[in-house]
């Protein structure tokens, strides 16, 4: 995500990182490549122009700290204004009301509405520990209310079925099973079209009407750039919007819907759509988007993932052989794997660290997360007793292991050789050298990415 967007910004910004002072034309210099790099990510022209203009100002009116080079003071700049950009903090969900909280969940087809519905719940059964019903009013698209309902059995929260033929009647019904059986939160899922009509419209309205709701969340693809902010700005004037969620932003590598569409439409960003898996929605946080933007990393969003996504037991049980000197096995390492995919792969975690945009591409080829499902494939084709390193992996063992996994011996030599750079690193780490830690994780990732 902004992959393109962050490379160009990082560009533009190097331009100051060697100059002694901020003047009015070395500013002018950097902005004229910012400017650029928005316009090429789809950012809308009056927003780019804003936004250029406001970091003009703050530039050419700033004080520069004496611990920051002028580069770094300008980066600082751009931050705080791509910050301001987006709607300068997060946004929660205004849920205190008197239940049931109802979000009604509005948008084109396509965008991704329904399974959106189901991340929202496990969302909010995960943080706010709330009861929750679903519901489907969509009556024209074939299935969609089956859809729902294996995607709220899936993860676990409630589904209102009815055989009601009218959306609105749906509706009510919903709303009225939600106050009787005490749910805390309605979710109702709403029909979409191909494109805006008026029969849409008063559908929306007329179910808006009955259910009253205090969260009216318009879903739209971010992969249709500015069209996702012309179609914020047409719904919000037929419906009050009180949020966006932005589906597929894993796959927008320019990012200009969400540096546009709060500027443009007026109404916060919530959420963000990252993937298909049902717990891949993330909270909208402004301040850490326009870090991971300029390449400086979200280390906030990485812990709040490690603590949620990974498991406590385990961490704990490692965290004991650890202190207890108890050999690292390939079991230990298969669980970290498999915490690893929870959080998006080797690249989910490395986007999320300062500078990783600065990889070049053949490492992040090798870092691809197939490797890790290989590695995983192998490491469950040996048995117990070769994962618990109770036997020597010889020859025949490793003939059996390859073919298992459906890989070459080559690759289970090169797995074993991994693994015993993690052991040694794993003493080191015991031994307290810090920096022979370093120089043994090297073993771990790709030659060159640190240096080798």
């Amino acid at each position: 995500m902004f992959d393109n967007l962050t490379e160009r910004l990082s560009s533009a910004l190097r331009t100051l990182s060697g100059r002694g002072r901020l003047t009015e034309d070395n500013i002018q210099e950097s902005l004229r490549e910012v400017r650029r790099a928005l316009l090429e990510a789809d950012v809308a022209l009056p927003v780019v122009n804003a936004f250029i203009h406001q970091v003009q100002q703050s530039a050419l009116g700033e004080a520069i700290h004496q611990s920051l080079t002028p580069g770094q003071a300008f980066i600082k700049i751009v931050q705080r204004e791509l910050t301001t950009l987006m709607g300068s903090h997060h946004q929660p969900l205004q849920l205190q009301t008197e239940p049931p909280a109802v979000l009604l969940m509005v948008g084109l087809q396509g965008a991704g509405k329904t399974t959106t519905v189901a991340k929202l719940g496990q969302f909010l059964q995960k943080s706010k520990k709330r009861k929750i019903l679903v519901a489907s009013t969509d009556v024209y698209r074939p299935a969609a209310k089956q859809q729902l309902q294996l995607l709220a059995q899936a993860i676990g929260v409630d589904f209102f079925s009815s055989d009601l033929a009218d959306p609105v009647d749906i509706a009510r019904a919903a709303h009225q099973q939600a106050r009787v059986k005490f749910y805390e939160i309605l979710i109702v899922d709403t029909a979409g079209r191909l494109h805006i009509d008026d029969k849409m419209m008063r559908e929306m309205q007329q179910i808006h009407q009955v259910l009253n709701p205090i969260e009216t969340l318009f879903v739209v693809d971010a992969t249709v750039g500015q069209d996702a902010v012309t179609m914020a700005k047409a719904f919000d004037s037929q419906l009050p919007l009180t949020g966006i969620i932005l589906t597929k932003a894993d796959g927008d590598t320019r990012g200009g819907a969400a540096l546009s569409v709060r500027q443009v439409t007026g109404k916060p960003l919530k959420f963000l759509g990252v993937g298909e898996k049902s717990d891949a929605l993330e909270p909208f946080h402004p301040e850490r988007l326009a870090s991971r933007i300029l390449g400086m990393g979200d280390v906030l969003s990485l812990i709040e993932e490690l603590e949620e996504k990974t498991d406590a037991k385990k961490k704990e049980q490692l965290v004991n052989k650890f202190k207890q000197g108890t050999r690292f096995d390939f079991e230990d390492f298969r669980d970290q794997l498999q915490q690893m995919k929870k959080m998006g792969g080797m690249m989910g975690v490395l986007n999320k660290l300062p500078g990783a945009h600065q990889l070049p591409d053949h490492l992040k080829s090798q870092l691809d997360d197939k490797l890790f499902t290989r590695m995983e494939a192998i490491i469950n084709s040996m048995t117990r007793q070769e994962r618990q390193l109770q036997v020597v992996m010889k020859g025949s063992r490793k003939r059996r292991v390859a073919q298992g996994a459906g890989v070459q011996v080559q690759a289970v030599n090169q797995l074993l050789k991994q693994f015993e750079e993690m052991q040694q690193m794993m003493k080191k780490m015991r031994s307290g050298g810090i920096g022979k830690m370093m120089r043994g994780f090297q073993g771990l990732l790709p030659p060159g990415l640190m240096g080798r």
